[in-house]
């Protein structure tokens, strides 16, 4: 694999999209997981952002030795409900968790609170030979929705406002929201480092 490779380490295809129009052209080829049906899905028992994506990072990266590995692990903090669902994004509603599962049990859970402020959260891990080289992060501040607004982007975008905005992620334009995402910021921080290194 040619160091102008990176593997994404997810079998998401929409974070892949994501990553791959942010950051393009700085590499010949960004392929996920779905190209490598060898690596198992990693078991995320991190209790915080950084610590799960260095489990995929690493846990990608030791099974492909020469790769550049790229992991994120990002997820939706609520303050009227201390900071959850947190880590536990992904499968908020539980085990067999879909978005529209962890929408409408985020809904319930707030019900008609006044408190709506939250953030999307990320952490970026980049590994090579089973080590990690540097970790990348970013944020976006909004608030919840009373109703899903929009069919665009996927898990919770369609109930996040980010501030200055009053369409949700789920109805601003894909380069408007990678402009300002939690990815986007991480990502722009990966950028700045690649263009050093």
């Amino acid at each position: 694999m040619n160091e102008k490779t990176l593997v994404i380490a997810t079998h998401n295809a929409h974070k892949t999209e994501e990553i791959r129009e942010i950051l393009g052209n700085f590499f010949d080829e960004i392929k996920d997981l779905s190209a490598f049906p060898e690596i198992p899905e990693a078991d995320e028992t991190g209790t915080t952002f950084s610590a799960n994506a260095a489990i995929k990072a690493l846990g990608a990266s030791s099974i492909l030795p020469t790769a550049l590995v790229l992991a994120d692990d990002s997820g939706l903090e609520v303050d009227a409900l201390d900071g959850a669902p947190g880590v536990y994004s992904a499968r908020f509603s539980g085990e067999n968790a879909t978005d529209k599962s962890n929408r409408d049990k985020l809904m319930t859970d707030l019900g008609d609170g006044e408190n709506r402020t939250a953030r999307f959260r990320c952490v970026l891990s980049l590994a090579r030979g089973g080590v990690v080289i540097e970790e990348f992060d970013g944020a976006v501040e909004g608030t919840i929705a009373t109703k899903e607004l929009g069919s665009g982007g996927f898990g919770y975008d369609s109930l996040f406002i980010p501030e200055g905005h009053s369409e949700s992620f789920g109805q601003l334009p894909a380069e408007t929201k990678n402009g300002m995402s939690h990815r986007g910021n991480a990502l722009e921080k990966l950028k700045a480092w690649l263009k050093a290194h």
